[in-house]
């Protein structure tokens, strides 16, 4: 079934065209809080602050990714400008947290529901602790560029207690702003289509799509009509890999013993293990860019410093240290997501429960064996994969650097074709749910 069927058939059904009502108009919430304007904001300093960054599809320094990730909302001083990052940062830290703490791999494995609400009260308070931290930078970065209305001559709006009253007010609301994006992508898992959280950030990175077009006609009307069949060549090829690449698995063949129970007859039946090519998603991109905008970020706030000058010689998005640097972490960080969510020691013992074997592979410690084997190769290709999609926008951009302002990177197209997948493949399974007709016809 195409994308535009799947989307017609759930149209028809009533149940399921009220969640996608839910969805749209939770997603026009989110974009009329992107427009909201943070107050004691100089819209004219922070529009020259973020002048060099804006538009940029992976920018050299933390500011410009984030602001990527928000659709541009972080560049404007906005009440959603921190977006759902908070939510995500939170989300991995907590994740990462059940391998390290025994309690909370308990409430995973172990707690079942309660278990689950537990997890999810704790994340829900790691986001407002770390809202609290991002807002902090953010006001920071602002005061330091600027960017904040000047105060009046009046004393009682001036010196110390003024400007803590301006941080106090900005962090409040910028914080405020990310619970209420958390809890609008709560709101579309429960009463929606699902997939919350991605769905919002798709739809702020879709929302920087005009930027693009407008970029592809000024390069038309300029007479550089080559660079925009160029840039939607590139686009094709990284929209049509990511598509082909999202279906792709490895299937280990599982063959299950036969057992009699009392009267009946279970098992002999075979089935496979499917291990997906892209299984990590875009998890292992967001890592690497987080990190190597950091020298940037950092550089930023000395901006006539020596260490500020070498970064931009040597440390740009151009260059080949920060395009080789960031091909191999996004390979380290695929590697260490997939240790983290797979377990095939776990995996070999629920294989052996059920009675099931892989055919020429004995129980035990073999078949563990085995899928390890088998998991690292399809990493690896996973891996070269997504660092192939990362570093083509800046090979690219290195190549023409008129083209490093588009709205157009690796990155931003993973997030925006994954979520799309994923959305019609939650609109065909609750369609199979209401169609279903079971085994009486």
């Amino acid at each position: 079934m195409s994308f535009l069927e799947t989307i017609r058939t759930a149209w028809r059904i009533m149940d399921i065209r009220k969640k996608i009502l839910f969805t749209l108009f939770i997603v026009i919430i989110f974009r009329i809080g992107a427009s909201l304007p943070l107050p004691f904001i100089n819209s004219d300093a922070i529009a020259a602050f973020f002048s060099p960054i804006e538009g940029s599809s992976s920018a050299e320094n933390l500011l410009g990714y984030l602001n990527m990730l928000s659709g541009n909302a972080l560049s404007k001083g906005t009440v959603f400008a921190l977006t759902i990052q908070p939510y995500i940062n939170a989300s991995i830290i907590i994740q990462l947290l059940t391998i390290a703490i025994p309690y909370f791999e308990k409430l995973q494995k172990d707690g079942g529901e309660e278990g689950k609400k537990k997890l999810t009260q704790i994340t829900r308070f790691a986001t407002v602790i770390l809202g609290l931290i991002m807002s902090f930078a953010y006001y920071t970065a602002l005061k330091s560029s600027g960017s904040l209305s000047v105060p009046t001559d009046d004393a009682i709006l001036s010196g110390t207690f003024y400007d803590i009253f301006v941080m106090l007010v900005i962090m409040i609301v910028l914080n405020a702003g990310s619970c209420l994006i958390m809890w609008l992508g709560e709101s579309v898992n429960d009463k929606g289509i699902g997939n919350g959280i991605s769905i919002i950030l798709f739809a702020s990175i879709v929302s920087r799509g005009p930027e693009f077009v407008m970029y592809l006609v000024n390069e038309i009307l300029m007479g550089r009509w080559y660079m925009s069949i160029m840039i939607l060549i590139l686009a094709v090829v990284l929209l049509g890999s990511i598509v082909f690449m999202d279906g792709a698995e490895r299937r280990i063949p599982i063959q299950y013993a036969k057992r009699q129970v009392g009267r009946k007859m279970y098992g002999g039946q075979s089935s496979h293990l499917p291990i997906k090519v892209t299984m990590t998603g875009v998890m292992p991109i967001i890592f690497t860019f987080a990190i190597v905008s950091l020298p940037a970020t950092i550089g930023a706030f000395f901006p006539d410093s020596g260490y500020s000058n070498f970064i931009k010689a040597n440390f740009s998005q151009s260059s080949l240290i920060y395009i080789m640097l960031t091909f191999l972490l996004i390979i380290a960080f695929n590697y260490f997501y997939i240790s983290v969510q797979y377990n095939p020691t776990e995996i070999s013992n629920n294989i052996k429960n059920n009675g099931g074997t892989i055919p020429g592979i004995r129980p035990g410690k073999p078949t563990s064996d085995f899928i390890v084997k088998s998991l690292n190769k399809v990493t690896l290709f996973g891996a070269l994969f997504l660092g192939i999609i990362a570093v083509m926008p800046l090979i690219f951009g290195a190549i023409f650097p008129s083209s490093q302002g588009i709205a157009l990177g690796g990155t931003s197209v993973l997030i925006i074709v994954s979520v799309a997948l994923e959305t019609v493949k939650q609109l065909e399974s609750q369609m199979l749910v209401r169609n279903y007709k079971g085994f009486l016809e």
